[in-house]
């Protein structure tokens, strides 16, 4: 069964290494949280290791700068694994081809950077629709909009069978007190369709690969049962944990502060009731990271 805990504290000694959400559990999409920011400074002076393993379809470098943005300093983490990088890495392999035609906003660009680590990558051009090979979605044009306005550009992709690359796979997020579409949204939609979407962010393998190589550049290998993924998201965070067979610490007062009554601390009865409807087991739960 899934234990409340008070703070990270309670727990921290039993980890040599976190993979922190950022979205929803160091920030809030608009600044950071301080609470978290300093549990996270604690736990570092202790000579725990913090990857930042965030589904933002932003290269590191990208991410970096918005962290400082949004006020997250740089003693807070060691090292950051976006599902932006894992992705750009596949399409520079060629896996939805040379021509794509790309969904996002214009600020989503950063994507397409070359990427140095690749010997002989895939020569990417953007195009129109009409000419691509393949799909790679960063976001909606409109993060605001239903992605149901996407459906007469998906049955034209899906009829010529093209791959969906999906640099994102979060649904929603909340900037602040507004909630988002994100690229899952769409991909999820083009596969209801019948389309074929790629993903490589959480819950998927290839980002936790990604986090696992970061990490351990740091220095010593961490084993997995040495390594504690915290996140706000249910189908995200936790689900990529239990898959990778890596302790959980599921944030209530994220994505799911309604469905588990969070005002503090989570109500105990809405969540187990959540969780047994979303067939989860997190580890741990906490209301917010602290």
């Amino acid at each position: 069964m899934t234990q409340i805990i008070p703070n990270l504290g309670e727990i921290s000694h039993q980890y040599d290494a976190l993979f922190v959400d950022l979205w929803g559990c160091v920030h809030n999409g608009v600044k950071a949280l301080p609470e978290a920011v300093a549990a996270l400074q604690t736990y570092r002076s202790g000579g725990g290791k913090v990857v930042l393993v965030t589904n933002s379809p932003r290269p590191r470098a990208g991410v970096m700068k918005q962290l400082i943005h949004f006020g997250v300093p740089d003693d807070s983490w060691d090292t950051i694994a976006t599902s932006g990088d894992s992705a750009r890495s596949a399409m520079y392999r060629g896996v939805v081809g040379e021509k794509v035609y790309f969904i996002g906003e214009h600020r989503d660009q950063d994507f397409f950077k070359p990427l140095d680590i690749l010997e002989n990558p895939v020569d990417i051009r953007q195009v129109p629709l009409e000419e691509a090979e393949g799909i790679v979605c960063a976001g909606p044009f409109d993060p605001m909009a239903e992605p149901e306005v996407m459906r007469p550009q998906f049955l034209y992709a899906k009829q010529k069978g093209l791959k969906l690359l999906c640099a994102n796979p979060d649904i929603v997020v909340d900037r602040g007190e507004a909630r988002e579409w994100c690229a899952g949204a769409l991909a999820a939609l083009y596969t209801e369709m019948g389309g074929e979407s790629l993903y490589f962010g959480k819950p998927h393998p290839p980002i936790y690969d990604l986090a696992r190589r970061r990490l351990s550049a740091l220095g010593t290998p961490i084993a997995d049962d040495r390594i504690l993924a915290i996140g706000d998201g249910i189908l995200t965070d936790i689900s990529g944990a239990m898959g990778e067979d890596i302790d959980s610490l599921f944030i209530t007062g994220g994505l799911a502060r309604e469905e588990t009554k969070t005002s503090q601390d989570p109500d105990v009865e809405a969540l187990n009731l959540y969780l047994q409807k979303e067939m989860a087991a997190p580890t741990y739960a906490i209301g917010f990271l602290r």
